[in-house]
């Protein structure tokens, strides 16, 4: 009598084991097909693989401006009690390139933002600068010189000159747009580079520009 209770006992549970199942596969495939549901589109962010390929165009100098300028150095000197003056100078020729780029090794994971179901990127690029400013030391040359008889020759005034020369080709570049020329170049050769990864839709953005 006791194992027919048992055996009893067994179906019951059983059934309801069944019963239970089969109510959480209805109630799941009723979910899978209600309607008004809307399929997700997440937003997956970019593989390593893109951001390795900026970095690895690392300082991208998109332009160059060739410039050349006439420095004069002039140190005035007081001789005989500062009752006269001398006076040593030269004329410098200064011929140089000035660089500006982006160094794409600032970008970081989050500056880039991919989709892949809609092959859409976006790029918040680093603010362009000058890279280099530097003399060209061959058509560079002191054009005249001239000291005092009884002024000291200033060994250093060539060399102030030369400083001096670099930094006025520096701001002479930037004054003719040279930053501004950079950022259109760079803008499409990173456009160029993302469209090669199979990105349809390329957005480039600015740090300096919000």
């Amino acid at each position: 009598m006791l194992s027919g209770v048992k055996r009893l006992a067994f179906r019951v549970a059983l059934a309801a084991a069944l019963a239970s199942g089969i109510a959480a596969a209805a109630f799941f495939a009723g979910r899978a097909t209600a309607p008004g549901d809307v399929p997700a589109h997440p937003s997956i962010r970019t593989t390593p693989g893109v951001i390795t390929a900026i970095h690895d165009v690392a300082r991208l100098e998109a332009t160059v401006f060739h410039i050349e300028k006439v420095i004069e150095a002039t140190e005035q000197q007081t001789r005989l009690w500062g009752f006269v003056r001398a006076k040593d100078a030269l004329l410098l020729v200064a011929v140089g390139d000035v660089v500006a780029g982006v160094d794409l090794a600032k970008v970081r994971p989050e500056d880039v933002r991919a989709d892949t179901t809609t092959r859409s990127i976006q790029v918040r690029l680093p603010a362009p600068d000058i890279i280099s400013s530097t003399l060209d030391e061959r058509a560079t040359h002191v054009y005249a010189r001239s000291t005092d008889t009884l002024a000291a020759r200033n060994e250093q005034l060539e060399g102030q000159a030369r400083q001096t020369a670099e930094e006025t080709m520096r701001k002479a570049a930037i004054d003719a747009g040279v930053l501004e020329r950079a950022r259109a170049s760079a803008d499409r050769t990173v456009r160029a580079l993302l469209h090669s990864f199979g990105y349809d839709r390329v957005e480039v953005d600015w740090a300096d520009r919000g």
